[in-house]
């Protein structure tokens, strides 16, 4: 018996213990390394090249202006990897280090995220609402050595980042360029 919530089955807790439970009794063996960008992404991009599995978008993304930017598995994993040499080669990060992208939600925002997941870089989103004390706190609670910004909300990373002493490495998403930041779309 399942009670209804706004059209919505909702499980009782003694069923909710059972699928635990049987979940529970399935010993699948987890693997020791797990990478979702190479062993999920790349494993559909590789079944899609294969012809056994249908091609279907990785990554759909639309905005208000109708402007889109459509990514197939192959194409995500090939720029995935693109953005991850950039954050170890260029900006010299390493598994581990730390990375803050205080980013609107454009395609570049997942991109780094999955390049973050590639290297064991750790990705720290933050909203692009952030005003420059939020940001100065962020980078050293973190000890980030890399920001990811938009041209707009670069003078508030520039207004704190003499206090930021770990900051390695700045990168722009934008068109313009700014003396001491990288720019992410050039480096591409």
């Amino acid at each position: 018996p399942c009670r209804s919530f706004h059209g919505y089955n909702r499980l009782l807790t003694s069923q909710i213990i059972s699928y635990y439970e049987s979940i529970n009794q399935y010993k699948q063996e987890l693997p020791e390394y797990f990478n979702f960008a190479s062993d999920v992404l790349d494993e559909w991009s590789q079944l899609e090249k294969d012809g056994r599995k249908p091609a279907n978008p990785a990554f759909w993304w639309v905005n208000e202006e109708g402007e889109e930017v459509k990514w197939s598995f192959e194409e995500l994993g090939f720029l995935s990897r693109k953005a991850a040499n950039i954050l170890s080669q260029t900006c010299g990060l390493q598994r581990g280090d730390r990375v803050i992208a205080v980013l609107p939600r454009v395609p570049e925002w997942w991109l780094l995220n999955v390049a973050c997941m590639r290297t064991g870089i750790i990705f720290i989103p933050g909203t692009s609402q952030l005003t420059a004390k939020d940001i100065l706190y962020r980078l050293q609670a973190s000890k980030a050595k890399c920001i990811i910004t938009s041209d707009t909300l670069a003078p508030a990373v520039e207004s704190v980042v003499s206090d930021c002493h770990l900051l390695k490495s700045k990168l722009i998403v934008g068109k313009g360029n700014r003396d001491g930041w990288l720019n992410l779309k050039e480096l591409f």
